[in-house]
């Protein structure tokens, strides 16, 4: 088994191990296939690789070292990652429990030990995989990005859209822990926010740029960029089934609806909506809110918080206005942070 030109964003691995034999023997295996192989031999000394060593895509980690174990590793990467870091973790005596737990906190997969060459190699055919996807998904970024300038918007609304949807989510998994959100899901639905209007590249420009009110023809066309941009990412979705794409087709086709089930695209009502599309929808609005349009000006940040607070359980999701209130601050904070130029 030999490693394809396709896999060359993937062939630098960090293996954190403790037992230095273990260590080498993996190494050494993964050297005889052309990887690029970097050890270490705790969790500390492992992170220091990873941050100095930004071609790292792949990281096999044991879950019981000193200093740092596995789980600290796990959670460090998916804090601080700028680009995805696959993590496959090695387990031995420690259960199904401990497997769990670093699973939830964003390993992606494990080898059992004692560790068999083909198993690992499989593995990590299926990181190669999924990080080749994140080049198409950087291609539909740039898609995203696209239509946000076709619509007037500039790459900061993503930005700050981007910034609400990620207090939200987090704020959820915190305050609401019975909804299942982990870390790694909160992140990409972050993640996949700048993805919510990327069907507006398919509304003609006379309707995308009018200064004032539509007409109902026109709204009625407008509103089909949410089944365009739906309709996209599903095919995206059905011909390689990441989960990613999927997430973001959700929140493409599902952020128009309303928590009363007056929206559109379907009518959908209350938790029938996706939680992400709802996440998005409110940071979308609240951002739409508070920045300048080619209709409106930006409102004041208390006019945009009673405009949110009024539409409790009509429009949105009454958890979801109860978190954004409590996360008001650090809201205004973004808000001012990456406020666009002349507003």
């Amino acid at each position: 088994m030999t490693i394809s030109c396709l896999d060359r964003t993937t062939s630098t691995v960090l293996v954190i191990e403790d037992e230095i034999i273990q260590n080498k023997i993996i190494a050494s295996q993964l050297e005889k296939e052309g990887y690029k192989v970097l050890r270490a031999e705790n969790g500390q000394e492992g992170i220091f690789l990873w941050e100095e060593h930004p071609d790292i895509r792949i990281v096999i980690t044991d879950i019981r070292m000193p200093e740092m174990d596995g789980y600290g590793v796990v959670e460090y990467i998916r804090e601080h990652e700028t680009h995805y870091t696959y993590i496959l973790v090695l387990t031995g005596l420690e259960g199904h429990d401990a497997l769990e737990k670093a699973l939830i906190l964003g390993a992606d997969d494990y080898v059992s030990k004692p560790i068999f060459k083909q198993e690992l190699l499989l593995r990590l055919q299926g990181a190669a995989r999924l990080l080749r996807l994140e080049g198409q998904e950087a291609l539909v970024f740039a898609l995203a990005e696209l239509a946000a300038y076709r619509s007037g918007e500039t790459g900061l609304h993503l930005v700050r859209v981007k910034a609400y949807s990620q207090l939200l989510a987090d704020d959820l998994r915190v305050q609401q822990p019975e909804l299942g959100i982990t870390r790694s899901l909160a992140q990409d639905i972050a993640k996949i926010s700048p993805l919510h209007d990327i069907g507006k590249v398919g509304i003609p420009d006379n309707i995308l740029h009018k200064p004032g009110r539509l007409t109902v023809d026109e709204f009625e066309v407008m509103k089909t960029h949410t089944t365009m941009g739906g309709q996209v990412l599903r095919e995206l979705y059905e011909k390689n089934y990441s989960n990613f794409l999927l997430l973001a087709y959700e929140v493409a086709i599902g952020h128009h609806e309303r928590w009363d089930g007056m929206g559109y695209p379907h009518g959908l009502k209350g938790t029938v909506i996706p939680l992400s599309a709802r996440i998005v929808a409110l940071a979308d609005v609240f951002d739409a809110l508070t920045s300048k349009r080619c209709y409106k000006d930006a409102f004041s940040f208390d006019r945009a918080r009673s405009i949110i607070t009024s539409e409790r359980s009509a429009h949105f999701d009454p958890m979801l206005v109860d978190s954004c209130l409590r996360l008001e601050d650090k809201m205004l904070e973004i808000q001012e942070r990456f406020q666009d130029k002349g507003q």
